[in-house]
C-alpha cells in the first residue's frame, strides 16, 4: 500500500494528475483551502487558528469572491457526494457580527471534495470508519479576514446530530397537536353543558341537507313521476312542504294533475302511509324516495312531509312542533280520506314523533289503523348514549350531566318506552341486526316493553328483525324482497281488526 500522502500534496498530486491549470486569485484560493483543511483536522477542542503564514492569501483570496453563502453551500453539498467517510453537512450556524450581510461569506469550501484524505478518495480499499477524522470536523473553527475585519465561526452536525435535532422537532410538534386535541376533547363538554341549544342541533341534524341541488317542488326530478308537491300552513309563521304519492297503478292518471286532482284521490279504496322521515336531510333522501317507490308499488298512497326547520319548510325544530306538523298532516289526509285506512309509518327519529303523535290520537279516540316502526329507540337519551358519536365520551366522568341532561333541558325525550304504553293500535317493528345507529338491542327492548302492555291486549304487536348477513343496517330495509309480504300480511291482519 502507498504511503499516506498529506492533504495538500495529495490534492496538488491530483491537480497534475488531471492535467488542471489555473492562475492567480482561483490557484491561491485552492491552496488556501488545503491549508485550511489541515488546519480544521489538527484543531483541538478550541479554534483554529491559521498554520501557515501563506493564509494571509487565502484571506485576501476569500476576500474578493461574491456571493460567498451560495459558493459555501454547493462546496457543501460537493463534500456529502465525494465521501461517505465525511459527515452529511447540514444546521450550518454561523455566530456573525450584527449587521453583517451573508454575501460576506467566503468562498470557503469550493475545493472540499478533493481535502478529504479517506481511503475511499484516495481509491483505496476502504477501512473501517476514522471516527477521530470526523471528530474533527466537528470542531469550531475561525475565520479571520483582515479585509473585511470579521469572524465567524462554523458548526457543522453528524448525521446523528441532525436525525435528534429532527426527531426533536417532529415530537415538538406532535405534542402540540396532542395538547390541542386534549384540550379539545375536554373543551367539548363543557361546551355542550353551557350551550344546550347544540346538542339540540346534533339531535335534529336539520341544516344537514343531503341530497343537495335538488328542487323539492319538483319531486319528478327524482322519478316520481306520480307526485305533487303542495304546502301546508299548521300554524301562524309555519308553512311545511307535502309530498303525496299515488299508487303506481295510477300513475298514467296522474301526469299532468293539479293539487286538486291528488286529494280527491285520498278518497280512493287505497290505504295511505303517513311516512315520517328521520333526522338529516329532507323528504327528498335517496333512501326515503326508494321506500316510497316501493309502498306506491304495492299500491298505497305515500304521503310524507319535512317538518318545520327541515328542506323547504319554515320554523323552528322542536319535539312539540315536529309532533304538531304530524298531527296537523294526519288531520288534513282524515278529513280527505273517507273510511280508507290510515297507517303511519315512523323511520329512527320519525319513530319518537309517531308515538307522539299515534298516543295523542289514541287519547282522543282516533287511533291510526296501524303503526309502523323501522329502526326505532326506547327513548332519546338511551340513543344519545348509545349513538357512535358519544363513543369517546361514553365513559367520560359525569357524561349523563355533561351530554344527556342538556337534551332533557331542551324538551327533548322522545320517549317511546313510555308512549307505546298507551297506544291502542296494531304494531310492527322492523330492525336491522347491523343497524349502526340505533342498536338493534334498543329495538327489541321496545318490543319487550310493548308486547305486554295492557293498551295492546286487543292489538297485535310484532317483531321483524334482519339478520347483519343481509346488510341493511339503519335505513335500507326497503330493499328487502319480504317487505310486501310482511306487509300485506300484518296490515292485511290490521285491516281485519279493525273492521271487527
Amino acid at each position: 500500500m502507498r504511503k499516506r500522502l498529506e492533504p495538500v500534496a495529495l490534492e496538488r498530486e491530483r491537480c497534475a494528475a488531471s492535467g488542471s491549470s489555473s492562475s492567480g486569485a482561483a490557484a491561491a484560493a485552492l491552496d488556501a483551502d488545503c491549508r485550511l483543511k489541515q488546519n480544521l483536522r489538527l484543531a483541538g477542542k478550541g479554534p483554529a487558528e491559521p498554520r501557515h503564514a501563506a493564509d494571509a492569501g487565502m484571506q485576501r483570496a476569500l476576500g474578493s469572491v461574491s456571493d460567498h453563502s451560495t459558493v459555501l453551500r454547493d462546496g457543501l453539498l460537493r463534500s456529502q457526494a465525494c465521501c461517505r467517510a465525511l459527515p452529511q453537512v447540514g444546521g450550518l450556524l454561523w455566530d456573525l457580527p450584527v449587521g453583517l450581510a451573508p454575501p460576506t461569506l467566503s468562498k470557503l469550501w469550493s475545493g472540499w471534495q478533493g481535502l478529504c484524505t479517506c481511503c475511499k478518495c484516495r481509491g483505496e480499499a476502504r477501512t473501517p470508519r476514522n471516527t477521530s477524522h470526523e471528530a474533527s470536523l466537528l470542531r469550531s473553527f475561525w475565520l479571520s479576514d483582515e479585509s473585511l475585519g470579521i469572524v465567524g465561526t462554523l458548526k457543522l452536525s453528524t448525521p446523528g446530530t441532525l436525525n435528534i435535532e429532527g426527531r426533536k422537532g417532529l415530537w415538538f410538534r406532535l405534542r402540540k397537536i396532542l395538547l390541542f386535541v386534549l384540550g379539545l376533547y375536554f373543551a367539548i363538554p363543557f361546551l355542550i353543558k353551557l350551550c344546550p341549544g347544540i346538542q339540540a342541533k346534533l339531535i335534529f341534524l336539520n341544516f344537514v341537507r343531503v341530497p343537495y341541488f335538488i328542487d323539492l317542488k319538483k319531486p319528478q326530478d327524482q322519478g316520481l313521476n306520480h307526485t305533487c308537491n303542495y304546502y301546508l300552513q299548521p300554524e301562524e309563521d309555519v308553512t311545511i312542504g307535502v309530498w303525496h304519492t299515488v299508487p303506481t297503478v295510477w300513475w298514467k292518471n296522474a301526469q299532468g294533475k293539479d293539487q286538486m286532482w291528488y286529494e280527491d284521490a285520498l278518497a280512493s279504496s287505497h290505504p295511505i302511509i303517513l311516512y315520517l322521515h328521520g333526522n338529516a336531510g329532507t323528504r327528498g333522501g335517496d333512501h326515503r324516495v326508494e321506500l316510497y317507490k316501493v309502498l306506491s308499488s304495492l299500491g298505497y298512497h305515500v304521503v310524507t312531509f319535512d317538518y318545520r326547520g327541515w328542506g323547504d319548510s319554515v320554523g323552528t325544530p322542536s319535539e312539540r312542533g315536529m309532533t304538531y306538523d304530524a298531527l296537523h298532516v294526519f288531520d288534513w289526509i282524515k278529513a280527505r280520506s273517507g273510511d280508507n285506512p290510515v297507517y303511519i309509518w315512523g323511520h329512527s327519529l320519525g319513530t319518537g314523533v309517531a308515538t307522539n303523535l299515534v298516543r295523542r290520537l289514541c287519547e282522543r279516540e282516533t287511533p291510526p289503523d296501524a303503526l309502523i316502526l323501522e329502526s326505532p329507540f326506547t327513548n332519546i337519551r338511551e340513543e344519545a348514549k348509545s349513538h357512535p358519536f358519544s363513543a369517546i365520551y361514553r365513559y367520560f366522568p359525569g357524561f349523563d350531566w355533561f351530554f344527556l341532561d342538556p337534551i332533557t333541558s331542551s324538551g327533548i325525550k322522545f320517549a317511546n318506552d313510555e308512549n307505546v304504553k298507551h297506544i291502542s293500535c296494531s304494531l310492527l317493528i322492523l330492525h336491522a341486526e347491523d343497524d349502526p345507529v340505533v342498536p338493534f338491542q334498543l329495538g327489541r327492548k321496545l318490543y319487550n316493553i310493548a308486547a305486554p302492555s295492557r293498551s295492546f291486549r286487543d292489538f297485535k304487536v310484532q317483531f321483524i328483525p334482519f339478520h347483519s348477513d343481509l346488510g341493511y343496517r339503519h335505513k335500507y330495509i326497503y330493499k328487502s324482497p319480504e317487505l310486501p309480504r310482511i306487509l300485506r300480511e300484518f296490515l292485511g291482519r290490521s285491516e281485519r281488526e279493525r273492521q271487527h
